[in-house]
């Protein structure tokens, strides 16, 4: 007992000197707190010399702190916990421990040990700082997230949603969708944002009842793999597994995650459809269920088919819009339709890929000529409405 009261005798006359050494050990050591904001590194330096005096305490009693985070850190404005990351903080430890070996177990062999312990210790409580804020931070982000979703669902936001996602990681500026379908019974969001951050996009996930919402955007670089453009919809294939049992339907691309509501609004209507399409792929495009939620009354669908199809076919030429009816009212048979137009059947082909050509739908596919049918439906309803 006599030799440890003059150890901590000796500890706290040279405490200031010890101090100093350490500032000079980070100084020298250290490149990134060479280069860090004087008000930063000022609390660098206090965690620092509260390590010191920290250390002197501890070596009094061992058993009277098990617990020395607080000890340590409590100088340290919590700014410095997100400026300096914790493989940083150790570096910080280190400098510490390398001042202690060459001062105090240099002159005192019988220090190192206490020395080692004190470091460990110093090292397991600066990693439950990190954690503690990490933990905190994540449910934070869990519930910012959720708001960001549940704002794109609605379509419900203003101007600080760009800020909001970026704040989560979003670091898109360009297109993006939305996906939806059945919530799995194990949900791992870790899962998905790994594999979308190999195919190159970013994603905010949120859950609202039974459903998955995925809104998917291309990372700042485009993807990982070759540097092109993100395929959206080769992510939504990569991603499908992610999803539980039923339908997986993704909206349509949009410019910017400010404009996501609206590809969230076309997939939640695919979504409550998607079982009329006895034969629908999975996953499916919203725009795919185009005629089912018409039928469901969705006026985005409405207006969509006869803005894609209905309108530039009637601005085009009225021999098409009238070919496509005539095809479309005798079963799509070719010989009919020649018959009833008084033309080659040759005529109708063309005609028939001109339409193809034009808006972008075959009308000799079954599924696709509903897709056109439904269109030409809506188009007559709405043009007889506004005479």
């Amino acid at each position: 007992m006599h030799k440890k009261a003059q150890q901590l005798s000796w500890l706290r006359r040279t405490a200031a000197e010890l101090s100093a050494a350490v500032l000079k050990e980070l100084n020298s050591s250290l490149p990134w707190y060479r280069k860090m904001p004087a008000t930063r590194k000022a609390a660098v330096e206090s965690v620092a010399q509260q390590g010191v005096a920290s250390f002197i305490e501890w070596h009094e009693d061992p058993t009277a702190q098990p617990w020395i985070a607080a000890d340590v850190f409590a100088s340290a404005p919590r700014e410095l916990m997100r400026s300096i990351s914790l493989q940083q903080t150790l570096q910080i430890v280190r400098a510490v421990v390398n001042v202690f070996d060459n001062r105090i177990a240099g002159q005192d062999p019988s220090m190192t040990e206490p020395i080692l312990r004190y470091s460990r210790d110093v090292a397991f409580a600066a990693a439950d700082v990190y954690a503690r804020a990490a933990e905190s931070r994540g449910l934070w982000d869990a519930r910012l997230e959720a708001l960001v979703v549940d704002s794109i669902l609605t379509g419900e936001h203003d101007s600080e949603l760009p800020s909001r996602a970026a704040a989560l990681g979003w670091q898109t500026d360009s297109d993006c969708m939305v996906i939806v379908g059945a919530a799995p019974r194990q949900l791992d969001v870790d899962m998905i944002r790994r594999a979308a951050r190999r195919a190159g996009a970013d994603v905010l996930i949120g859950q609202h009842a039974s459903r998955l919402i995925v809104v998917a955007g291309e990372r700042a670089g485009g993807a990982e793999t070759d540097g092109t453009s993100l395929d959206f919809a080769e992510l939504t294939d990569k991603l499908d597994e992610h999803f539980g049992e039923g339908a997986v339907v993704y909206g349509p691309t949009v410019s910017s995650v400010q404009d996501a509501s609206r590809s969230a609004k076309a997939a939640l209507a695919g979504l409550a459809v998607s079982k009329a399409w006895r034969s629908a792929p999975r996953p499916v495009g919203a725009d795919d269920l185009l005629p089912e939620r018409a039928l469901a009354g969705d006026s985005l669908a409405k207006a969509t088919l006869v803005s894609r199809i209905y309108r530039p076919l009637a601005d085009h030429s009225t021999d098409l819009t009238n070919t496509l009816w005539a095809y479309l009212d005798n079963g799509r048979s070719l010989e009919s339709t020649a018959r009833g137009l008084g033309v080659h059947p040759n005529t109708v082909r063309y005609r028939l890929k001109r339409i193809a050509d034009i808006i972008g739908f075959d009308a000799t596919d079954a599924r696709q000529a509903l897709i056109l049918h439904t269109a030409l439906i809506l188009g007559v309803m709405r043009r007889d409405k506004q005479k």
